[in-house]
């Protein structure tokens, strides 16, 4: 028994050692092996940098439209003692404390930051060292995968091995991007302060030293605020490594900066309004790096329509080019996708940068109307026989205890009239009548599902336009009344893929949201396309449109607009001045011009075509004095669509002395537009 208890012991003995000796020949293969990489590492060569390719935009059709990077870009190069110290202190307290006593990898601050990213369950905090922000930056693109982030410690690592510290701290601050095309310190220096990065102060330096954490985002061209409060913890960070006081850290922070007015981009691109536009989603709603943007080689491929766009730009152009300081604005969207297919943001580009298709401090004046008869329409509170006086009106609402008395323009009333003659006169007595009866609430609830995301006031003026929207919005929001009532939210970006054509970002598919019945938003159009008729606000344009097309005119003292569709387009159109100053009579008048002239165009190639009509329409003849069914008595008789169920059933008893009988629909007894004969005769 003893005997076999020793014989146990030795070979538990035997089997331990047999395994320290073979861990110990592991550990000696791996050591020669780790020796014999880092030898590969020290001997290869670094490739060669990583920058300076442009990311493009490009078209629907695949072309390229227009350059990311600044045409102008600006990249100086300086050695260490030619850059004040200050900013050398701030760069190294805010991005790599360690820089001095590490290889390349801060391992303290690796394990530092995954227990603060898993007490906070987000990434919250990162420990990339400069070395590899270096190597990052030079050598490798942006995308997020195993083997480049292998690439990356392989890449710094060399250069670890390869260069003097100094040397990778010099390559860093001559290299990092600062923003608005400045790549390095000095060209930061000069873009911002007009001076030499030696000449920084501990204000200016702070400053600068945490704008590339964001280019976007801390710049203090855009982003004041942000800026400030990055600029606080930099010096915070100076403090507490032992470079400032905290006096002087309060002393930078109140200094008042006197920034260099930002230099303008070479305009040498088309489209630059819409490229503005996709820059800001691409980097601020799809999440990409703004440097990535600038020099990654990145491929964006959008939804714009060259030829549109080239249409809408004539457009605009030829309508002010006698009016230097009117501006413009015009966004084209496709409803049935919401692709936008044109974007104008402005009459002159090197003039102004600012894009008015997003400007949301215009009242739309009467374009807003048409939201407002919808939600009449769909919530069968009104028809479009409904009638009321147009008068001077006073108007009690908020329990009687408050009043409101609009006025027609030019003082120009009809008496009683229905909703297509007050949509065509934009008569603005019916418009405050309808919004008492339906209810303001319930127009902005519509609108906001229509997407109108301004502020809206659920006052009896919200019926004539008077809170502020954009162009967008406006264009979002009628495209919702082409596409049968389904909004498609609007996208400009379809794609992104890197230099090697992997694909980075695709746009998920949007399905069509039914914002209203397919009946009540064509019943709406049908009335809408009266405003281009005879006694319509718009029909001085209509010679200039030679298809189907519905929409809606708005003036107000300081804008005027026109905004309308067709079954491929959905179209805002805004004329103004950026000052506020007040419209004359012939700049009033521009936007429908623009209007007509682009949607003519942009679509000649497509063949017209008429509305479709759902389920759920039906379409009978009225008498237009009493607002029934005409009979083969009635002297005048006009045609008018309803949703079904919400047509008149009574017939009309003024003409004749026998037992009235409704004109049967097949009747034509009236001759008007070949558009319009070719719709009615659809709908027979």
């Amino acid at each position: 028994m003893h005997r076999l208890v020793r014989s146990n012991r030795q070979g538990s003995r035997r089997g331990k050692l047999l395994l320290l000796k073979l861990l110990l020949v592991c550990a000696l293969i791996a050591t020669v092996a780790f020796g014999a990489f880092l030898y590969y590492l020290h001997q290869s060569d670094l490739p060669l940098a990583y920058s300076d390719r442009n990311s493009q935009l490009l078209s629907r059709e695949g072309e390229a439209i227009a350059v990311f990077s600044s045409t102008d870009r600006s990249r100086s190069k300086v050695t260490l003692d030619h850059i004040s110290p200050y900013l050398i202190q701030a760069t190294l307290a805010v991005e790599d404390r360690q820089f001095y006593d590490h290889f390349g990898f801060d391992f303290k601050g690796m394990a530092r930051a995954i227990l603060v990213n898993l007490r906070e369950m987000n990434k919250v905090q990162g420990a990339s060292t400069l070395s590899q922000q270096l190597a990052r930056n030079l050598y490798l693109s942006h995308e997020r995968t195993w083997s480049r982030k292998i690439k990356e410690a392989m890449y710094t690592a060399q250069l670890e091995m390869k260069l003097e510290k100094d040397q990778i701290l010099q390559m860093y601050l001559n290299e990092i991007y600062y923003g608005h095309g400045a790549y390095g310190i000095e060209a930061a220096a000069q873009m911002y302060f007009g001076k030499t990065a030696e000449q920084l102060s501990l204000a200016e330096s702070a400053m600068l030293a945490g704008v590339p954490k964001g280019p976007t985002y801390y710049s203090p061209f855009n982003q004041m605020k942000n800026a400030k409060d990055r600029q606080r913890l930099v010096l915070n960070a100076m403090v507490e490594t032992g470079h400032i006081t905290e006096q002087q850290a309060e002393q930078a922070y109140d200094e008042i900066l006197h920034f260099k007015s930002q230099k303008l981009r070479t305009i040498g691109d088309k489209a630059p309004y819409f490229r503005d536009y996709v820059r800001n989603v691409v980097i601020n709603e799809l999440g990409f790096d703004e440097g990535l943007l600038e020099h990654g080689g990145l491929n964006i491929y959008t939804t714009l329509d060259m030829e549109a766009q080239e249409a809408a730009e004539l457009a605009v152009t030829n309508e002010l080019k006698e009016s230097p300081e009117l501006e413009a604005a015009l966004i084209s969207i496709d409803p049935r996708s919401g692709h936008i297919k044109a974007l104008v943001g402005g009459v002159n580009y090197k003039r102004s940068q600012y894009n008015h298709v997003f400007a949301t401090a215009r009242q739309p004046g009467s374009t807003f109307k048409p939201i407002m008869y919808l939600s009449a329409l769909s919530s069968r509170k009104m028809t479009s026989a409904s009638k009321f006086t147009s008068q001077p009106t006073l108007f009690h609402y908020d329990n009687n205890r408050k009043t409101y008395s609009p006025k027609n323009f030019g003082d120009k009333y009809l008496g009683e009239i229905d909703m297509r003659q007050a949509i065509a006169a934009s008569d603005n007595i019916y418009a405050v009548n309808t919004i008492l009866t339906v209810g303001a609430d319930q127009v902005i609830e519509l609108g906001r599902r229509m997407g109108i995301s301004s502020p809206m006031s659920a006052v009896p003026s919200l019926a004539l336009g008077t809170s502020p929207v954009s162009p967008f919005e406006m264009a979002t929001a009628f495209g919702v009344i082409s596409n049968q009532g389904k909004q498609v939210k609007p996208i400009a970006v379809l794609k992104i893929t890197d230099d090697e054509g992997r694909v980075l970002y695709e746009a998920p598919s949007s399905a069509p949201e039914q914002v209203v019945e397919p009946a009540a938003a064509y019943v709406l159009t049908h009335l809408l396309e009266s405003v281009f008729e005879a006694g319509g606000t718009g029909n001085r344009v209509s010679a200039d449109i030679k298809r189907p097309v519905a929409g809606k005119t708005g003036t107000t003292s300081t804008d005027a607009w026109m905004v309308g569709f067709t079954p491929e387009l959905s179209t805002a159109v805004w004329v103004g001045y950026d000052k506020g100053k007040m419209l004359g009579t012939a700049e009033s008048r521009k936007a429908a011009p623009i209007f007509a002239k682009y949607t003519e165009k942009a679509l000649e190639k497509v063949p017209p075509k008429i509305f479709p009509i759902p389920d759920g329409v039906v379409s009978v003849y009225l008498d237009p004095a009493t607002g029934k069914l005409a009979t083969e008595d009635c002297p005048d008789k006009k045609l008018e669509v309803f949703i079904e169920g919400t047509e008149p059933t009574e017939a009309c008893d003024e003409h004749g002395h026998q037992e009235p009988e409704p004109v049967p629909v097949e009747n034509k007894p009236e001759t008007r537009s070949w558009w319009s004969d070719l719709k009615r005769w659809w709908m027979d």
